[in-house]
């Protein structure tokens, strides 16, 4: 996976998924439809106030930071020697490839297709639930640098600045922040 330059299409969407539930894999589909300042319609994270159970029990008027969940297909296959893991298995709306997801900074664009426009708001941040859907897997999705900071490489999330359907097989064009860049935290 190589390096995205600002502004020139990088990668393309693989996958599409959502939930109306609040389940922990969601189902692929043809096409989904990103609403600005919504999310994804028709998945149990729609809206503008957090839909997350954890995030609602700690304050429900909490802005929802986390409307847009991106993976990046390369991890399942460095996952593959253990984990055996699909498209939207993981929870994500958005099955990335040639993005270098975890790298980008934050407030970093998103423009996937012909109009959609997501903002990027964090890294994804691992609940037990990981654990649940295949043993062993959020010790998988986590690593430690050199330094022995914690790295997360669940996917990461994002806002709906611009409505649009996204499919598979659309390109990913990145627009960077101005710098200086702030690096990624868990949203």
């Amino acid at each position: 996976m190589g390096k995205c330059k600002d502004d020139e299409v990088c990668g393309k969407v693989l996958a599409v998924s959502l939930s109306d539930q609040h389940t922990f894999s969601k189902e692929n589909y043809k096409c989904i439809k990103l609403v600005e300042g919504f999310g994804v319609e028709g998945d149990a994270h729609f809206g503008t106030a957090v839909k997350h159970r954890s995030r609602v029990a700690q304050n429900p008027n909490q802005p929802n930071l986390r409307q847009v969940h991106l993976i990046h297909s390369e991890l399942f296959d460095e996952l593959r020697d253990r984990y055996d893991l699909k498209p939207g298995q993981m929870g994500e709306n958005i099955t990335t490839f040639g993005v270098n997801l975890l790298e980008l900074p934050t407030d970093a664009i998103l423009y996937i297709g012909e109009k959609a426009r997501i903002k990027v708001t964090g890294l994804r941040n691992p609940c037990a639930q990981i654990d649940n859907f295949k043993p062993g897997l959020m010790k998988a999705v986590l690593d430690r640098d050199e330094k022995g900071n914690l790295i997360r490489k669940a996917g990461i999330m994002g806002i709906v600045l611009e409505s649009g359907e996204v499919r598979p097989g659309d390109s990913i064009r990145i627009q960077l922040p101005p710098m200086p860049f702030k690096k990624l935290e868990r949203v």
